[in-house]
């Protein structure tokens, strides 16, 4: 009997020990509210060309302003819902394995976890640990900026307008506006989803130290090829990154730099021969024949009853056979975020930038943005939220230089100056598990 007793004594310690040695988590953020935006977009018209007379009349239809307001109930207005699993296990000696795997939430559409949403796998990765000295991983990730920006931001990277550091799209529905300035449809031009800079990355390796002496360093690897089986194109989008984390006490400096390259060459061709900005990272087209070069500086600093934030970001997108058709972008940014009760935290931030989406010799575009918001903690895992934000672009190119007005003279490109406005507020409820 005592035999017995010991045997399942010592199973069902070696099963709590087993059990003690991996683990996985689920989590995840549901997010819905109200959400509304407003656009004002104004600029000359198109020149009239009347087909119902012999003769055509040339002119213009004058200066043309156009405004949108959209609304109405739908999720992620401080932060993108999401899912996701996490595990970690202990091999033994100091090493561990682990894996993440995080797809995007839609509370406010019908498909909740869609394959065709380029934003549904937003993490999936697996790596490998060593206690003292860090950790690799690979897979789709965030990148080195992306983590900075997360952990430097005093919006939280939320989704309304006025952050022009992290500027995603603020608004709803199909009417969603690009909050790069308030600039809308400038996919061309290398903004499409995030126009500062590349949010996560397929095909990557990323490595990170522990912290030595106040220091953590990170590093990012992307190598993703691929020929057609009737050898007509072939492509490769190959990337690198570094960052670097300074804490002392109450003060946080990073420093960030990252590029993609992604090229295409037609059968038959040496050289690359179009060229498209596009977007690079994740599941979405990268730009074609480009170079992507992004960097990102930033320090905050806890003055106890606020903290105090600096940001500076640079992104440039290259024609890789031609250093001077290319799309530009730079904008820098101050805020503050405070807990003005246990349960109240509120944030504040304005910046400033400039965008050429026309190549040498073209316009820099100005914009601004600015951005108030609050939490209410109903709960440690619960709160509400209300978000305000506008952000204004002014002498925005209406043309891009592309490979094939490469020769044309450039004032032809951006002969229609516009100007946008934009706007959006977010009021909702958000939950973490």
């Amino acid at each position: 009997m005592k035999k017995s007793l010991l045997a399942v004594a010592a199973i069902g310690a070696f099963a709590s020990a087993a059990q003690a040695q991996s683990s996985v988590t689920v989590y995840g953020i549901i997010d819905a509210g109200f959400v509304s935006s407003s656009s004002t977009a104004a600029g000359p018209g198109a020149a009239i060309n009347n087909s119902a007379t012999a003769a055509t009349a040339a002119g213009s239809q004058g200066n043309i302003v156009s405004k949108t307001q959209t609304s109405g109930f739908a999720g992620g207005g401080e932060s993108t819902g999401r899912l996701g699993f996490k595990g970690n296990e202990d091999l033994g000696g100091g090493n561990t394995a682990f894996f993440t795997v995080e797809m995007a939430l839609s509370p406010d559409s019908s498909t909740s976890i869609s394959s065709t949403n380029a934003t549904s796998n937003r993490q999936s990765f697996v790596g490998l640990g060593k206690k003292g000295l860090g950790q690799a991983s690979i897979g789709m990730q965030y990148t080195p900026i992306h983590e900075a920006v997360s952990a430097t931001d005093a919006g939280g990277t939320n989704n309304v307008n006025g952050n022009v550091i992290y500027d995603r799209t603020g608004g709803y529905g199909s009417q969603q506006i690009v909050a790069g300035g308030g600039v809308s449809g400038q996919a061309g031009s290398g903004m499409s989803t995030n126009t500062s800079y590349t949010v996560r990355s397929s095909n990557a390796l990323v490595v990170k130290s522990e912290n030595f002496a106040g220091f953590n360093l990170k590093g990012l690897l992307v190598a993703s090829g691929k020929d057609s089986s009737q050898a007509t194109v072939t492509t490769s989008t190959k990337a690198y990154g570094v960052g670097a984390d300074y804490n002392w006490n109450k003060l946080l400096v990073t420093a960030n730099y990252q590029t993609f390259l992604s090229e295409g060459v037609p059968s038959g061709y040496d050289v690359p021969a179009t060229f498209s900005a596009g977007y690079n990272g994740g599941v979405s087209t990268p730009g074609t024949n480009a170079r992507d070069t992004q960097q990102y500086y930033a320090a905050t600093y806890d003055f106890g009853i606020l903290k105090a934030y600096a940001q500076y970001v640079a992104r440039k997108v290259v024609y890789t056979n031609n250093n001077n058709i290319f799309t530009e972008r730079t904008a820098q940014q101050i805020g503050v975020r405070s807990s003005l009760t246990p349960t109240i935290t509120a944030w504040a931030s304005a910046g400033t930038g400039s965008m050429n989406n026309t190549g040498a010799n073209g316009p820099k575009a100005a914009f601004n943005g600015w951005q108030l918001g609050s939490d209410y903690a109903l709960s440690k895992r619960t709160n509400l939220y209300a978000i305000y934000g506008q952000t204004a672009t002014r002498n925005a190119a209406t043309g891009l230089y592309s490979a094939s007005a490469a020769a044309a003279a450039s004032n032809a490109l951006y002969s229609a100056q516009t100007s946008y406005n934009a706007s959006s507020y977010a009021i909702g409820v958000r939950h973490t598990f």
